[in-house]
């Protein structure tokens, strides 16, 4: 139990750092206000939060530039962050964000998905991160959490999973540990560490697993629903501490395990699954994410429990798209039940790159889109077709005497992509971040609740007991220790230190002299002949309906200099983004406007995407226009004609391409008296992909930068043009 007088992190690290300096007055955690009283009805959204990245010693005004990192000198950086920099998120804007949800959403969600990386990156050399700073601000965290949803008995309640009134699933982030990105076989200092912190949230029955690797679910809606939290830190192909998902020694191999073995218990019992995790199933050209050996188990089960899972939410790229993971690209080996080794070498690269490596990434993206087979959007009309044609072969047939070719059942035109649900892919959704690498946002997601319309949830029990428990994973190494929650500090780190040091030199030298071989695992079990499509492809209780996607417009709020930018502001390429603001300093002293969170877009009225619900097919039918050109296919550019940077394609039309005459009469509603330019020859633009990379950077980008950076590159060339923020690898 935490005790009653708890000094806050933010006030305790004012103190003790002579760097830190105040924005503005702000309570470090809000106070408690009135909660749902026990029992509660179901209302069919929830949070997804991701890569907050708290920085208490953020200083208002100060520079931007890389080694200060908005910690010292003179600059930009705003009171509620540095948009479209590196640079992390004052404690202001984490403080604005919980009042926000506590004005605005919180008695209107049923549980909140948050996945992963709360406590700053290591970008100042001066300020060293430490383990004790990454405890601290994962708890400044889960304070603020605590303020809005803690119950007011709290503290007088000996069940720590009873403290909160709705579920909160946290992740691990690859920034939540020290040396980030390394994450060693569990038990470690940070299995144990995170038990502690996030004791309220992991269910009395999973501990032991969890401290074994970080990983766990909850019922979210007792034995209807449950969301698990992956710890993807373990699928990272930048965690040189670990080897992928094949063999049974690895800690990667029991997740999947395990995470198979729930699936079918959760199926057994009539229930229905979310995966989050904080590093998605990136797996493009440009960007592998995981272990391939990781990815293909991933796929796998993803296919063979497409009858459970309804979807899959991640965070850590800060950029706001999608991805498909085609089940065709599942290895014949591997659908075998046989495991290949990775013998290729882990990303030694940082993650941290610029937005030219996030527009290799977007464009390869692209590029699998343009690979999705064409289908009739209307499978019915060629259902009809075919066995018309079908009628006539038939009659043709008898007078040939021959009625063998009529009996040939005609093919699905659907099949190509699984048949009418798109059963040949599953679909992962990653959000863009609250810390301002571009604009902070924050995602409310609506599900169907069909049929719980009046459900309520009880508070008397905790959110992640299971009615059944967990099953062990009796074939694997598993015996578990006695639970320990106790570390010396000192101790451990220095000794985990060297055992990282001398697993990566084994691994080193493993890779140079490894041969291929094959590990068996046991293969999951398909979904019944007779199961109907899962929630994730067909319309019923727990598919996700849509989303709502809210920004704050920091150069708006923090109101320090005009929202529009010169030419000679746009950032060059380099490896530390200073911004949009480089090199200003505000000529006055902080001046805010009131903080709020705008709607960026709403998929249910969204008329650009056009997406009825967030199914599979709905999300094919979307990648496919992405990648459309005027002929059909993949498109090679995107051939924007100077537009001007107010454009604004979020309107109600509803055509697919924007002519150049319509982009000259939207430009002189912005340029009135400038003379008209030559005639030009008209052109077509994609407005579907436009607005994909207008959205995955949050709106920070005008279309001159689109131009530039997306328009004049085929598929196949590198990007080079550059304009500030940061993309996760």
């Amino acid at each position: 139990m935490r005790p009653k007088h708890t000094v806050s992190h933010s006030l305790l690290l004012a103190l003790l750092s002579p760097l830190f300096v105040a924005a503005v007055p702000h309570p470090a955690v809000l106070p408690v206000t009135s909660v749902r009283p026990p029992g509660r009805k179901l209302t069919g959204k929830f949070l997804h939060i991701t890569d907050l990245h708290p920085d208490p010693f953020y200083k208002t005004h100060s520079s931007t530039e890389d080694g200060l990192s908005c910690h010292r000198g003179k600059g930009p950086a705003g009171i509620y962050g540095a948009e479209t920099s590196d640079c992390d998120s004052p404690l202001a804007l984490i403080d604005q964000t919980f009042k926000w949800i506590n004005d605005t959403i919180r008695d209107d969600i049923d549980f909140i998905v948050w996945t992963g990386d709360s406590a700053r990156h290591d970008n100042d050399e001066m300020i060293p991160r430490s383990e004790k700073q990454v405890v601290d601000q994962n708890e400044m965290i889960l304070d603020r959490f605590l303020s809005l949803f803690g119950k007011p008995d709290k503290y007088h309640d000996d069940d720590p999973t009873n403290d909160f009134t709705i579920p909160i699933i946290p992740s691990f982030g690859n920034n939540d540990i020290l040396p980030h990105n390394i994450f060693t076989q569990g038990p470690n200092r940070w299995t144990n560490r995170f038990l502690k912190i996030w004791r309220q949230f992991i269910p009395e029955e999973q501990r032991h697993q969890f401290q074994r690797g970080g990983w766990f679910y909850v019922e979210v809606i007792p034995n209807k629903l449950a969301v698990f939290s992956l710890n993807t830190l373990y699928f990272f192909d930048s965690n040189s501490a670990v080897d992928g998902c094949a063999l049974k020694s690895e800690p990667g191999f029991e997740q999947m395990e395990w995470l198979r073995i729930q699936l079918q218990i959760l199926r057994d019992r009539g229930m229905k699954a979310m995966i989050t995790g904080h590093i998605p199933p990136a797996r493009v050209n440009s960007k592998t994410s995981w272990d391939e050996t990781c990815w293909q188990k991933y796929t796998l089960w993803m296919q063979q429990y497409r009858d459970v899972i309804v979807g899959s939410l991640y965070g850590h790229m800060n950029i706001d798209h999608f991805m498909l993971q085609d089940f065709k690209d599942i290895k014949k080996h591997v659908r075998k039940g046989l495991a290949l080794a990775d013998t290729s070498s882990k990303n030694s690269t940082s993650e941290e790159l610029s937005i030219s490596a996030a527009g290799d990434y977007l464009v390869d993206l692209r590029d699998t889109f343009a690979k999705i087979p064409t289908f009739s959007d209307s499978s019915a009309v060629e259902e009809s077709e075919v066995e018309s044609e079908s009628w006539i072969s038939y009659l043709k047939s008898g007078f040939q005497g021959s009625r063998k070719r009529s009996k040939k059942k005609p093919k699905d035109p659907m099949s190509k992509i699984g048949g009418e649900y798109g059963e040949r892919y599953s679909l992962s959704f990653v959000s863009s971040s609250l810390v301002p690498n571009y604009m902070p946002t924050l995602r409310v997601y609506s599900y169907n609740i069909t049929g719980l319309e009046g459900h309520v949830v009880s508070e008397s029990r905790s959110y992640g007991a299971s009615a059944l428990p967990t099953k062990p994973l009796l074939a694997l190494n598993t015996a578990q220790q006695p639970l320990s929650l106790d570390y010396t500090n000192q101790d451990e780190s220095v000794l985990e230190a060297e055992e990282i040091r001398r697993v990566q030199t084994q691994r080193l030298h493993a890779e140079k002299h490894r041969k291929p071989k094959t590990h068996k695992f046991k293969l999951p079990e398909p979904p019944s002949k007779s199961s109907p499509p899962g929630p994730a492809y067909s319309p019923q209780t727990f598919s996700l309906l849509g989303y709502t996607h809210y920004a704050a417009n920091l150069t708006y709020i923090n109101n320090d200099f005009d929202l529009h930018t010169n030419e000679e502001d746009v950032v060059e390429p380099e490896r530390w983004k200073e911004g949009r603001h480089k090199g200003k300093v505000p000529k006055h002293p902080p001046r805010p406007k009131k903080f709020t969170f705008h709607v960026e877009y709403d998929t249910l009225d969204d008329k650009i995407f056009g997406l009825k619900d967030l199914t599979v097919r709905s999300y094919i039918k979307l990648a496919k226009r992405i990648a459309a050109s005027k002929k059909g296919g993949k498109s090679s550019s995107l051939n924007l004609e100077e537009e001007d940077a107010n454009l604004d394609f979020t309107g109600e039309q509803d055509a697919e391409d924007i002519s150049d005459d319509e982009l000259d009469a939207k430009k002189k509603k912005h340029h009135r008296g400038k003379k008209d330019k030559k005639h030009k020859k008209k052109k077509r633009h994609n407005k579907v992909w436009f607005t994909f990379i207008k959205r995955a950077f949050v709106g920070t980008m005008d279309p001159n930068d689109i131009k530039e950076v997306f328009g004049g590159k085929s598929i196949a060339e590198p990007i080079e043009a550059d304009s500030g923020g940061s993309f996760e690898l």
